[in-house]
């Protein structure tokens, strides 16, 4: 299944795109696409611990379950000021 995959703020600069398509086996889950991002992209694992999720324009954990033309939004912690 294809997952429409949103980068914003630093990690358009680590990814080199604002946004990707991302191949992923059936059932999987958010943690499933960050391992195949991670792998794609080895410096994003350094924002890991950090990283905000969203599922259709939803926050999501990381055990939720994608389907087939999920929108992703992979976002850096909000900082504000």
């Amino acid at each position: 299944m294809t997952i429409r995959v949103l980068f914003f703020s630093v990690l358009k600069d680590i990814t080199g795109a604002d946004e990707v398509p991302i191949e992923c086996p059936e059932g999987s889950t958010m943690a499933d696409l960050l391992e195949i991002a991670f792998q794609r992209w080895p410096k994003l694992r350094e924002w890991d611990r950090s990283l905000l999720l969203a599922l259709d324009q939803t926050y999501a954990k990381r055990d939720a379950v994608l389907h087939d033309g999920a929108e992703v939004a992979v976002m850096p912690p909000v900082q504000g000021g």
